[in-house]
């Protein structure tokens, strides 16, 4: 039969061979006319056995070498013994057989149909008893032969798919046809693909088919060879590993992973026409990145298992409001976290609209386990053209732009500003270099001379700390100090300032020391958390050999009145110390003022904006009808007035800030405040600034603004 050389590779029982390298696969060999032979008018057809072989033989194709006979199990060489019996049986078959030479003749044909019986079974063994289905396809794409295996897989019978094309059973979209045709030419010898074929009762199987080439005695391609394999069950598997990889198990919306996969190809995706583009013609793509106000809150007062609900639910909504826009994804990027990207955007005005849609599906309250949740979400909107953006930037702005909007008041959307932008990133490289900063000693320190009203002499001098750095030059506290509070950097900056702050009063209290003065060094609240103050501040004195009643530190009263006790435990230590102790940018925080008779605090410092009605000309200077300004100044007046007689009577001194004419210098005198600092004495610069006024014994009054 057609591919009976493909059968199995055991030698047969009996069968000789010899090693010769030079075996082909070939059919057994038809004979040639030889002397003798039956060829002339008398001649019939021979009904011998040997006949019976040479026409079965015959069917297979001729050798070019007929005198080599190759074993049709292994396609060995069969040795010297076996050629004597074939040409036996040929010579007796077709001349008449010779004395005695019958019973050898017929052995070695015996022998030989034996061993092609025998090669033929075990093939239609191996052909009909495989697990894998198996099919023979001739030229045309015709099916030849077919194993049980292979129909079974397709719901089909053996006898039914016989001449059946292979297309009919196969899809032929997608085929290799540059490798099929490689193949059928006989310039491959086979390859591999995954297809689906279609089952009788309608549904598709997936399979993977590898397609051989089988050659005919000459090596011409003669048939194919298919191997079907099921692997239904494979990408089953495969597909629910790659949902689970691409999806949240808990509310079964794309995962971030998913979310990342389909931005990288919107924007890998070029402007070809079809779909929606901006006004210059370029793609573009855009992001609402939402988080859940609130959220963390609701876990924590009816716990996880609620919360998870909560989240489910969100998405549920957000899932429903979008379905249908095959270029909306909603996906879930951790935690309470959500994005929508639009893949094709139209522009800015419909991530706005879009961003307030989210807003409105989210304010229905929600009804969880019995808990009726009111929620609100915070937006950041990021739209651009593919081409000024990748992926990673988009999200990283989104995500900068969605905590602007919670910065701003939350339930809301905030569209991202690139001048904001640049700020923001500002502060990350600032908050990134400050302990390195301080390794380089690139932080310094000036003073501002902290007056006396009632006679005009330098009683202290306030530190404050600038940085100045290599590319953005001198920065004020207000640049870095908050982010150096969020960094925790605070703490060894707040160390350094405090001892370099005291070793410089020192200096002074060695120079002048009749004056004694006092140096004044703002301490943030996470140094008193973070650290242990009290042991800092003792070493800092013991270092630089200053006096504790030389020292005077500035605390802001909501840090100070905040919760818990250790803030108070920790400046009552330090006023046991003889350390001074002042409330900066008093009454702006809770202004407790029963609470204030019992801390340990010596100095108010005035906030500034109190001191701002003092600029206006005093009641006297203003005749007729006061205006609303006259009227905040008189305000202003008399708030600090009361101020100042309440701190007077709980023992303490009053310090104003912000002063910038001699006017307003003397209306706080007039109000009994004590000292105060401000461009009108002198601005900011080196401890030798200080040093020069203490020399002159006041500050030149008016020209302190044209000081450093």
């Amino acid at each position: 039969m057609p591919g009976q050389n493909e059968g199995a590779d055991a030698h047969h029982r009996g069968v000789r061979h010899e090693g010769s390298p030079r075996h082909r696969h070939l059919a057994p060999p038809v004979p040639g006319p030889a002397a003798g032979s039956a060829t002339g008018p008398g001649a019939g057809p021979d009904t011998g056995p040997g006949a019976g072989a040479v026409t079965a033989r015959s069917a297979c194709g001729t050798l070019a070498e007929p005198e080599l006979l190759l074993c049709p199990t292994c396609s060995a060489p069969l040795t010297a013994d076996a050629h004597r019996d074939r040409d036996r049986a040929l010579a007796d078959g077709g001349t008449g057989r010779t004395d005695g030479g019958t019973e050898g003749a017929e052995g070695g044909t015996d022998r030989l149909l034996a061993a092609l019986r025998a090669s033929e079974s075990r093939f239609r063994a191996a052909f009909c008893d495989a697990v894998i289905g198996m099919a023979l396809i001739d030229a045309e794409d015709r099916i030849i032969e077919v194993n049980p295996a292979f129909a079974t897989l397709i719901g089909r019978g053996v006898g039914d798919l016989v001449r059946t094309h292979l297309h009919e059973i196969i899809d032929p979209e997608g085929m290799p046809d540059r490798l099929f045709s490689e193949l059928v030419h006989g310039e491959r010898e086979r390859f591999r693909v995954e297809k689906q074929l279609k089952h009788r009762e309608g549904h598709t199987v997936w399979s993977k088919v590898t397609v051989s080439l089988i050659r005919d005695g000459a090596g011409e391609p003669l048939y194919t060879l298919a191997l079907v394999e099921d692997i239904t069950e494979q990408r089953r598997l495969g597909d629910r590993l790659e949902y689970q990889a691409l999806h949240d198990p808990l509310t079964r919306l794309p995962n971030r992973a998913s979310f990342f996969e389909r931005l990288d190809a919107a924007c890998l995706a070029p402007a070809d026409g079809t779909g929606p583009t901006g006004a210059s013609g370029e793609r573009r793509v855009g992001v609402c990145y939402l988080d859940l106000d609130g959220f963390a809150a609701i876990n924590e007062a009816l716990g996880h298992h609620i919360g998870d609900q909560l989240l489910i639910a969100v998405a549920t909504r957000l899932r429903h409001g979008f379905e249908g826009r095959d270029t909306h994804l909603v996906a879930r990027m951790g935690g309470d976290e959500f994005a929508v990207l639009v893949t094709d955007s139209l522009g800015i005005a419909q991530l706005t609209e879009l961003a307030d849609r989210i807003l409105e599906m989210l304010e229905r309250p929600f009804d969880v386990a019995g808990h009726r949740l009111v929620i609100t979400a915070s937006v950041g909107v990021v739209e651009r053209s593919v081409h000024e953006t990748t992926p990673t930037d988009l999200v990283k702005d989104a995500d900068a732009t969605l905590y602007w909007s919670k910065a701003d008041g939350r339930a809301r959307w905030t569209l991202y500003d690139p001048d904001r932008g640049a700020h923001q990133l500002t502060r990350q490289l600032l908050a990134t270099a400050l302990r390195p900063a301080l390794e380089r000693g690139e932080f310094t320190i000036e003073y501002q001379p902290l007056v006396g009203l009632a006679d005009g002499t330098v009683h202290g001098a306030e530190a404050l700390v600038r940085w100045r750095h290599p590319r953005y030059g001198t920065l004020s506290p207000d640049r870095f100090i908050p982010l150096a509070e969020e960094t925790g950097a605070i703490v060894p900056l707040g160390t350094w300032v405090l001892e370099e702050s005291c070793r410089q009063a020192r200096q002074w209290l060695a120079e002048f020391p009749e004056t004694e003065t006092f140096v004044s060094v703002n301490l943030a609240a996470r140094q008193i958390w973070d650290s242990d103050i009290v042991a800092d501040v003792a070493r800092a004195l013991e270092r630089t050999g200053l006096p504790a009643r030389l020292l005077q530190l500035e605390i802001t009263e909501s840090a100070l009145l905040g919760p818990g006790g250790r803030p108070l435990q920790a400046l009552q230590a330090l006023a046991d110390m003889g350390v001074r102790i002042a409330i900066d940018d008093f009454g702006t925080g809770y202004s407790n003022l029963a609470y204030l008779s019992r801390l340990p605090v010596h100095v108010l410092k005035l906030d500034g904006t109190f001191i701002e009605g003092f600029r206006e000309p005093a009641p006297a200077d203003r005749p007729g009808r006061p205006e609303l300004g006259s009227r905040r100044s008189d305000a202003d007046e008399q708030i600090v007035g009361a101020m100042v007689q309440l701190a007077h009577t709980l023992g303490l001194t009053v310090t104003a800030e912000g002063i910038e004419s001699a006017a307003q210098a003397e209306r706080l005198r007039l109000t009994g405040c004590d000292t105060a600092q401000g461009w009108y004495f002198a601005r900011p610069g080196e401890a030798e600034l200080v040093a020069a006024i203490l020399r002159e014994g006041r500050p030149a009054l008016d020209g302190g603004s044209r000081r450093g």
